[in-house]
């Protein structure tokens, strides 16, 4: 008989649920905005809500669906499903009994709901049915509002022992400074990757650079790029060239089996992706020459199939390489 679950991405704008089947096929979704600045216990309100709404349209159909997966913005300890620490995208988001407070709202155990961080969920439902699908192990880095990661080992995402795992973005990076100085990062830090090849960081290094046009947000930056800007064109390139380096030496750490590469930029097109790829394979040790760089598959979908992927096979949501031993402690 199949299976079926709930996926959720819950991210700082809007929140986004399917109902997934055991072979990872999408059959019923939908999307709310994420109440970000009216509380948590209002965020779990209405994410139970979608779910429930998702929960008796499959209920008409004959599908029962009794587990739910979240992939949450922030540091989520997956043991617990708590959340750790997180932006201030959600303010008050940290501390959240984010797996207890929807198994309440929804009715179900708590051992039917279960999270990780958000960019996890979306690897995972790449290296499920996505542009990893089939392989030992997949490196995905997501470029887009920030600069987010994570390494898929054996089917599991490497969540870290504190599950602070995937924070990619911010390791130095020799193009995050100005003028001698390294740029702020909105981790408190300076000189990180997400301070350079973010989108917002493309914006500021337009402004930065003296661009002569007025650009309202990133997407402008492009189009200005398009119509022959030279400055909105350099900073695009230099934004790709970070991104790539940083690509590049993640992957000489780990060896994946392919590299996967998302989000707003790398969705961008050929202005972004080239000199993004070319900079990676310039980084690469010689044994690594020829790994597979791929845009990732899934769209806006990857972290729903993800989540649901939690629960449907529980065993991935035990951090890859840690005992349970491990996975139990609180740090």
């Amino acid at each position: 008989m199949s299976m079926y679950a709930v996926g959720v991405d819950l991210g700082g704008t809007k929140t986004a649920a399917g109902v997934v089947s055991g072979d990872g096929e999408v059959l019923f979704s939908g999307t709310i905005p994420t109440l970000s600045r009216d509380g948590s216990a209002a965020i779990l309100d209405a994410t139970a809500a979608l779910v429930a709404g998702l929960r008796d349209k499959t209920a008409d159909a004959g599908i029962a669906v009794g587990r739910v997966g979240v992939g949450s913005a922030g540091v989520i300890d997956a043991a617990h499903g708590v959340v750790v620490s997180a932006t201030d995208a959600i303010p008050g988001w940290a501390g959240t009994a984010l797996t207890a407070g929807l198994a309440a709202r929804l009715g179900l155990p708590a051992s039917s709901v279960r999270a990780v961080n958000d960019v996890h969920a979306h690897a995972l439902g790449e290296a499920w049915t996505g542009a990893a699908a089939g392989t030992s192990s997949s490196l995905l880095v997501a470029f887009g509002t920030g600069v987010g990661g994570s390494f898929v080992l054996d089917g599991k995402p490497v969540l870290g022992h504190r599950y602070a795992g995937g924070h990619v973005g911010h390791f130095a990076s020799p193009y995050a400074c100005f003028d001698g100085a390294p740029l702020p990062c909105v981790c408190g830090g300076a000189g990180h990757v997400e301070a350079i090849a973010s989108g917002p960081a493309i914006l500021e290094s337009y402004r930065r650079l003296g661009g002569s046009s007025p650009a309202a947000d990133t997407r402008a930056v492009f189009a200005l790029a398009g119509s022959g800007d030279g400055v909105a064109a350099g900073v695009i390139g230099m934004a790709a060239a970070a991104a790539g380096q940083a690509v590049g030496g993640l992957a000489n750490i780990l060896d994946p089996e392919v590299v996967l590469v998302s989000g707003g930029l790398a969705d961008a097109g050929e202005r972004w992706w080239q000199p993004m790829e070319t900079a990676l394979r310039a980084e690469l040790l010689p044994a690594l020459t020829g790994i597979p760089v791929r845009p990732a598959a899934l769209g806006n979908t990857a972290a729903v199939v993800g989540a649901a992927r939690l629960v449907l096979e529980p065993a991935v949501s035990a951090p890859a390489g840690y005992s349970s031993a491990q996975t139990s402690r609180r740090n």
